[in-house]
């Protein structure tokens, strides 16, 4: 058997022009699939799509991320690609497979009281300008979901304040309007009529949230500033876990899928059905905390 696998990395080698890196890192990768599979009572010839996967299963057990069983699953459907070519066997068993960069963990949220915890937190302070830009900047992001990113580059001219809309340009420049809330709405006209006005002058940036230069925020600043705010109130997240939250709490608030996705930007509904297993897992864990029979 040893034979087939050699002649595999040799043509790697030979055939593909394959650096001695990368032979190498498909001989681990098919050595690793032929010991799982002689456990079995199988070898490299008789293997099939459940086997496959069964084996990327493990290796995840393991703890192996996302990333490192994609370039696995790569590496054998090199080999089963080369075995049908070299009539080695009949049928590809991995031609199909779904790669395992799209096994989406499960995003992280937090709950509704933490996000208020984190808001109220983002309300005190000492440097009353430097509040209300935060605090805008963090009720603005939960309320629209957005993402870092989208929050550092948006412009006065992308909120329309009385219709309660925002205009967010996502990625590969797709734009989307996102409804937004009364109280986001209110810190962030609050922070503009009072510290903007006066970083603005120093620059006159049209960019909503500006650093005390007068220069927009950076994604960077924004980061360590919800760490800082988030470390005070006791809650632990990121601003894609605020992302994340929002998503959520819309779902579980009885949101239907469709209008979520034009919501977060996702070009693939896909994306956002993830966030139906959030729920799930949640209603799991509260029945589990509270029904007596659980």
């Amino acid at each position: 058997m040893n034979s087939i696998v050699d002649e595999f990395l040799a043509y790697l080698a030979v055939e593909k022009g394959l650096s001695r890196n990368s032979v190498d890192s498909y001989g681990r990768d098919i050595g690793g699939l032929a010991v799982y599979l002689a456990e079995k009572g199988l070898d490299l010839t008789s293997f099939g799509k459940e086997d496959v996967t069964d084996y990327l299963e493990r290796l995840r057990d393991k703890g192996l991320s996302p990333a490192s069983l994609a370039r696995t699953l790569s590496g054998i459907r090199g080999f089963t690609k080369y075995a049908v070519i070299s009539r080695i066997r009949q049928t590809d068993p991995a031609e199909n497979l779904e790669s395992p960069r799209l096994w989406q963990r499960v995003p992280k949220a937090v709950s509704v009281g933490k996000i208020k915890d984190l808001l109220s937190t983002a309300s005190a302070g000492n440097d009353r300008g430097f509040v209300l830009r935060d605090k805008a900047m963090m009720e603005l992001m939960y309320a629209a979901g957005l993402r870092v990113s989208e929050l550092v580059t948006l412009r006065l001219a992308d909120l329309n304040m009385e219709a309660g809309f925002l205009r967010v340009t996502g990625k590969g420049a797709k734009e989307r309007v996102v409804p937004v809330s009364k109280r986001a709405l209110a810190a962030v006209k609050c922070y503009i009529e009072g510290a903007r006005a006066d970083t603005w002058k120093k620059t006159g940036s049209d960019h909503m949230f500006l650093t005390r230069l007068g220069k927009p925020m950076t994604r960077q600043r924004f980061w360590q500033t919800l760490k800082q705010t988030a470390r005070r109130a006791g809650v632990k997240l990121s601003p894609h876990v605020l992302r994340h939250s929002f998503a959520t709490h819309l779902l579980e608030g009885g949101a239907d899928l469709r209008s979520l996705q034009k919501m977060l930007g996702h070009s693939d509904i896909a994306t956002t059905q993830v966030y139906t297993k959030v729920s799930r897992e949640r209603a799991k864990r509260i029945y589990k905390e509270h029904h007596p029979r659980a």
